[in-house]
């Protein structure tokens, strides 16, 4: 062994270079250095070629959505996280009054996530329709609505089985029908006397002021006849021992008995603010008075001014007089508008107008809110932003909730519009399976719910 040493030592040293470096040591270094120069290239160039052709691992590249065609995907992703919205709140207002704000509260909570998400939608909505953002910044805001919507379709969803495990409406259906039948029978109850309030209100006052809920009455007798075929329905399904379809046809119900809800209280708070805009309406007379009495003083004192200054007082004054006349002849008006012309002509001089444009301006928006929710089935996603829009400006100072009026009656407009082009609001698609009466069935004949666009439609019976 020792003479096996002192024969390999010597071939080592010798093998070395001058300085003793052993040649072997210097190889796996510059192996290993140019393995790793190599594996980074290639890293490198994979992912400039990846991001070149933006590949799936299936090796696809995805469509790149045309901006007309994701600009359709936002509008009917608007329209129908709405629905789901306000069908999700009208049956989520029937489980609280059975059981309670603190068994609701998870549903509550995904509501108001749901809300908040749409409401955002439609601000992003509103964005490209004033003005027109460039094309980049379009696509980027469209993608937006629907991812906004898509989450709140998502967060509803997640809730619908918990909600249906609460309500247990196939198993405890016979009771719900029990109080879908008494809150029936007091609505038909209230009927006549919304149709008495209405025809006072045209004795009362001029025709424009009861304007807004002519025909509610008749509609909500429809909606009510509709919920009385359900409820038989329901009933009859109850004594077959059929929970499941028993549960759809109430449900059918219950959204005919709350649209018919919104039509008769509509009425009933009409008539409640007509009542308080002629109240408020000499007050703010003498409001708007006092500033152009002061702004006349301001005139004769001084020589500068405005040069517009006289002609809008002059304008303000004759707009007063206009709303004193009937008052004075103790004749029929419209205390509303009155008060809604009032503080239009006074606030460049006034102060304190703010609690008294906001009657009118909550009228509008209501008005628009109810036949929209009354009418959903036939409403797009035009009326819905700008009610939106309204929604959000009114509880600003007295511009926005200026704004919020104005955006509130072109929402009715369009709403409107879109109920003529769609056809009679009643016979909304008309024939087997369509959506009827503002949307309380679902395309298919199945009863909307509690629920994203996956589950709202889920109490659908063959």
């Amino acid at each position: 062994m020792a003479a096996s040493r002192s024969t390999v030592a010597p071939t080592r040293e010798a093998a070395g270079g001058d300085d003793g470096t052993d040649t072997g040591d210097l190889v796996l270094p510059v192996v290993a250095v140019g393995a790793v120069g190599v594996l980074t290239a290639y890293a490198y160039t994979r992912r400039r070629r990846r991001a070149r052709t933006r590949t799936t691992p299936g090796g696809v590249t995805p469509r790149v959505v045309p901006l007309a065609e994701l600009d359709r995907q936002a509008q009917q992703s608007l329209v129908d996280i709405d629905d789901c919205v306000r069908t999700s709140a009208e049956e989520l207002g029937l489980v609280t009054d059975q059981f309670g704000d603190k068994a609701v509260k998870p549903y509550t909570e995904a509501l108001a996530f749901a809300k908040s998400e749409l409401a955002a939608a439609f601000r992003l909505r509103q964005r490209l329709d004033d003005p027109a953002p460039e094309p980049d910044e379009g696509r980027r805001l469209l993608e937006e609505v629907v991812a906004r919507c898509t989450e709140a379709g998502r967060r509803l969803d997640a809730e619908a089985a918990g909600f249906d495990q609460l309500r247990a409406l196939e198993r405890n259906a016979p009771a719900a029908l029990a109080y879908a039948e008494t809150r029936f029978r007091r609505l038909a109850a209230r009927t006549p006397a919304a149709e008495a309030t209405l025809h006072e209100l045209r004795e009362r006052y001029a025709p424009s002021a009861s304007i807004p809920v002519v025909g509610h009455v008749e509609q909500a007798k429809d909606r009510l006849l509709f919920a009385t075929t359900h409820l038989n329905q329901a009933r009859q399904a109850l004594d077959r021992g059929d929970g499941e379809r028993a549960a759809a046809s109430l449900r059918g119900a219950e959204g005919a008995i709350d649209q018919a809800a919104v039509l008769v209280d509509g009425v009933d708070r009409l008539a409640g603010e007509l009542d308080a805009a002629e109240r408020r309406l000499p007050a703010a007379l003498a409001v708007v008075e006092a500033g152009l009495a002061e702004a006349r003083g301001h005139l004769e004192s001084t020589a500068v001014g405005s040069p517009s200054l006289p002609g809008r007082v002059a304008q303000a004054e004759s707009v007063l007089a206009d709303v004193r006349r009937p008052l004075a002849a103790a004749g029929p008006h419209d205390p509303l508008d009155a008060l809604r012309r009032v503080v239009r002509a006074g606030a460049d001089f006034a102060d304190g107008l703010l609690d008294h444009v906001l009657l009118p301006a909550g009228s509008s928006v209501a008005i628009a809110a109810d036949f929209v929710t009354t009418h959903r089935g036939a409403v797009g996603w035009e009326a819905r932003t700008r009610l939106a829009e309204a929604e959000r400006h009114l509880s600003g100072d007295l511009a926005e909730a200026q704004a919020a009026e104005v955006l509130a009656q072109r929402a009715r407009v369009l709403a409107e519009r879109d109920v003529r082009a769609y056809g009679h609001p009643l016979r909304e698609g008309a024939g087997v399976g369509g959506a009827v009466l503002g949307g309380i069935l679902l395309a298919g004949g199945g009863p909307v719910s509690f629920g994203g666009g996956r589950t709202r439609g889920r109490r659908a019976v063959p």
